[in-house]
């Protein structure tokens, strides 16, 4: 810019020392020219000076102004790192404290489960060593129960009569009234019935199905055979145990076919022409029928039902229902009775209740007729006392007659 400025001021200088030599001439115009140059060197000099001092004071100042805005910037860089380091620190704070709390609590949780899952697991496994020992001591009643099962019919036959007891005292029947237990069949008379060997009749359960009609229950147990039958090993052995076990189901129903209860049944009571036959444990019946699907209809044949315990249940059912009618239709008898009564009575105490009324108009008119002997005027009692006082007799101080009091004064 500066080299630009003097090459301008040189060429005006030319231009006007041209002109001026021009005109004054050639040697005044060099003269000026010199003078002109040498002020030019002198402007150029102090410019030079100028423009050197104005760039070191320029320096100067920029050094400080840089200065400065380090400084400033610094402080700011500062300033915003110590802002923006609590801002982050609160914030950080706001995110991580209540992910502290959670780990915390989360840990807290981990230690209790830890804690409970200990305690579960000894609690476990001491439930896991009773349920063991409890199992090994029911295997064992199970396997004396199978072993007295299988040697003892007087066993299976108790509790086979168990079960039908709590089967029909389950149905809300009453022994005595609708049901008798081991009751030895009667006559008319009272009397026990005995065979024709001698022996009494004795039914597990003779159940009343209504107030005249019976019907014979007999509880049968086949669970020899079948035990044999569920714990075979092979085939062959199974096919012979289910053999035997629907052999002894059916020789039960020849028995109690051949025993014929409903014939030692005296009048006024009337037996069903057939007996049930109970078999208590249902698994054991349907077992040896399924072996056998023909043998409940030829049973029926020889009078004896096959029933097991969801059957009598059903039944017992349906009797409970006969019974609640009866008493029904009992009380219905009682009430027309005791209506009846009532009836009598109240027709009795309206025959009494007239006699009272006619007693009391007949006491009521004896009791005026009584008023009138003692009013103080016409023939009447006080009018008689009233003489006999004028004749000198005295009254009563104690008992005085009001009527004469009242006449003369007198206490």
């Amino acid at each position: 810019m500066e080299t630009v400025v003097i090459l301008l001021a040189g060429l005006v200088i030319g231009a006007v020392a041209g002109y001026l030599a021009g005109r004054s001439g050639r040697q005044s115009l060099v003269t000026r020219a010199e003078v002109l140059r040498t002020q030019l060197d002198e402007q150029e000099k102090r410019h030079s000076e100028a423009m050197a001092a104005l760039q070191a004071k320029f320096d100067e100042t920029l050094q400080k102004v840089t200065a400065q805005m380090a400084s400033a910037t610094d402080d700011m860089l500062k300033q915003r790192q110590k802002e923006f380091a609590e801002s982050s620190s609160a914030n950080l704070g706001q995110i991580v404290d209540p992910l502290k709390e959670t780990i915390a609590r989360m840990k807290k949780a981990m230690d209790d489960s830890t804690l409970k899952q200990t305690e579960m697991s000894g609690v476990m496994k001491a439930t896991v060593e009773n349920m063991i020992r409890q199992s090994e001591a029911a295997k064992k009643s199970t396997d004396e129960l199978v072993r007295v099962f299988r040697r003892g019919a007087k066993v299976q036959g108790d509790w086979g009569e168990t079960v039908l007891t709590e089967l029909l005292e389950s149905q809300g029947l009453t022994p005595g009234i609708h049901y008798e237990i081991q009751s030895s069949v009667r006559d008319a008379s009272g009397c026990p019935v005995r065979t024709d060997s001698g022996s009494t009749v004795r039914p597990d359960v003779i159940l009343h199905l209504d107030t005249r009609r019976d019907v014979i229950i007999d509880s049968k147990v086949s669970l020899t055979a079948y035990m044999d039958y569920v714990n075979a090993e092979d085939e062959t052995d199974r096919q012979r145990f289910l053999k035997a076990h629907a052999d002894s189901v059916w020789r039960h129903v020849k028995e109690l076919s051949a025993k014929d209860y409903s014939s030692y049944v005296r009048a006024p009571r009337v037996c069903m022409d057939y007996v049930i036959m109970f078999v208590p444990h249902t698994g054991a019946l349907w077992t040896a029928l399924n072996s056998q699907p023909d043998m409940w209809r030829k049973a029926m044949e020889m009078n004896v039902f096959i029933a097991d315990e969801q059957t009598l249940f059903a039944a017992l059912r349906i009797i409970r229902m006969t019974w609640t009618q009866i008493a029904q239709a009992q009380n219905h008898e009682k009430v027309y009775a005791l209506a009846n009564e009532m009836l009598d009575r109240v027709g009795q105490f309206m025959k009494k209740y007239e006699a009272v009324g006619k007693s009391l108009e007949a006491a009521l008119k004896s009791y005026e007729e009584a008023g009138r002997k003692l009013s103080p005027s016409g023939q009447s009692i006080l009018q008689t006392c009233s003489k006999l006082r004028k004749l000198g007799a005295r009254q009563s101080d104690r008992n005085p007659l009001p009527q004469l009091q009242d006449e003369t004064g007198d206490i």
